[in-house]
């Protein structure tokens, strides 16, 4: 038998080396989780490491002609030999197999299943509770009496900011004068650009003013006048890109221009092309993606797909007091490596919107995990 050592990241990675040089055929003999030392301990990296073995019959190569005559005369016999060696092999394989199934290298404890569940109610994908456990029974079953005794969340904590460590999080960079809030019907967007422009006019001192393209609608721009009235600020309706360029240079003396793009469908594409055709994209302008957080994750990932040909800075989740699911949020940011600018938590303007940051983003998520353990 022919037997080969294999390693990788996942089962599954390792499962597709062993196809590809063993065959279909191939079998497991022995598979189990290697772990190597990271910082102070912890945060070890984990590899599967798979033994594989295949059953290798190989005949000598030899002339055709004195085989003729040896072929013909034997063929029956070799038809009963290779059914009988089939069936023998076979049973082996199932043997083989029975006996070496992977076995379960590690169980987590009762604590451990009910946090990892805390994260799953939460929407956190399987991946990372996977590093999670993985760094929670290390931590747990560490043997080093002089080890400093971390909690469930602390580690949980370390484990998801070195996931996002390459995202960005904060609000506005108060570097470009035209921040555009693009974002689909429903989530919000309009009372998100007043909050915004709120803390530019009340805390920064800005000069500022609004475009709006959403003329679908004549109560958003109603909504828009209103907001801007309170804050003593212009708002000018475009329908065309001359009428964009038009306002770009009524503004051009402000410091800051918050745009209001339609609410729609963007599963569709015509309106994501619309919104190409109408607005300037160039070097003075910051692009936000306003998602609910109330939506399903799948639906949110086919809306910021739909986008993904704009220059989008960072998102922006509404509705943050009306979900558990903090952990799509999580997920989202690591999977497109898109950072958070701001969250809401409520309809009051200015008052519910968050400047986001890392550790605000997890106080978040563990908010319910911490109101449990206190009552």
């Amino acid at each position: 038998m022919k037997m080969k050592k294999y390693t990788a990241v996942t089962m599954t990675e390792a499962m597709s080396k062993v196809r590809a040089d063993l065959g279909d055929d191939a079998v497991i003999l022995n598979s189990k989780v290697v772990y190597t030392k990271g910082f102070l301990g912890l945060f070890k990296k984990k590899t599967i490491e798979v033994v594989a073995g295949m059953d290798k019959y190989e005949t000598p190569l030899q002339p055709v002609q004195p085989l003729q005559k040896e072929m013909i005369s034997s063929v029956k016999k070799e038809e009963v030999v290779s059914s009988e060696l089939k069936k023998e092999l076979s049973d082996i394989k199932m043997l083989v197999q029975s006996m070496q199934r992977p076995v379960e290298t590690k169980k987590y404890t009762e604590d451990i299943e009910s946090f990892l569940q805390y994260l799953r109610n939460h929407e956190i994908n399987e991946e990372l509770i996977t590093r999670i456990g993985d760094e929670l029974f290390e931590h747990v079953n560490e043997i080093d009496s002089n080890k400093q005794s971390l909690s469930y969340r602390q580690i949980a904590t370390q484990v998801l900011k070195e996931a996002l460590i390459d995202v960005p999080f904060g609000g506005l960079s108060y570097q470009k004068k035209y921040i555009n809030v693009l974002g689909p019907t429903g989530v919000g967007k309009t009372t998100t650009i007043a909050k915004m422009a709120a803390h530019a006019v009340l805390q920064k001192k800005k000069k500022i003013g609004f475009i709006t393209t959403d003329t679908y609608r004549i109560a958003a721009i109603e909504q828009l006048k209103t907001y801007a009235g309170l804050l003593q600020a212009p708002v000018e309706i475009v329908y065309n890109s001359e009428d964009f360029t038009k306002a770009m240079e009524t503004y051009k003396d402000f410091d800051l221009v918050f745009i209001d793009t339609a609410g729609r469908n963007y599963k569709e594409v015509k309106f994501v092309e619309d919104v190409k055709k109408l607005i300037q994209f160039e070097d003075n302008v910051e692009s936000y993606l306003v998602l609910s957080s109330t939506s399903k994750e799948k639906d949110m990932e086919t809306i910021i797909e739909q986008f993904s040909s704009f220059p989008i800075e960072q998102f922006i989740f509404t509705k943050a007091d009306e979900t558990n699911s903090i952990g799509s949020m999580i997920n989202l940011m690591i999977k497109y490596n898109k950072g958070l600018a701001y969250y809401t938590d409520g309809q009051e303007v200015p008052e519910d919107i968050n400047e986001a940051s890392v550790d605000s983003l997890l106080k978040l998520l563990f908010k319910e995990y911490e109101d449990e353990r206190s009552s």
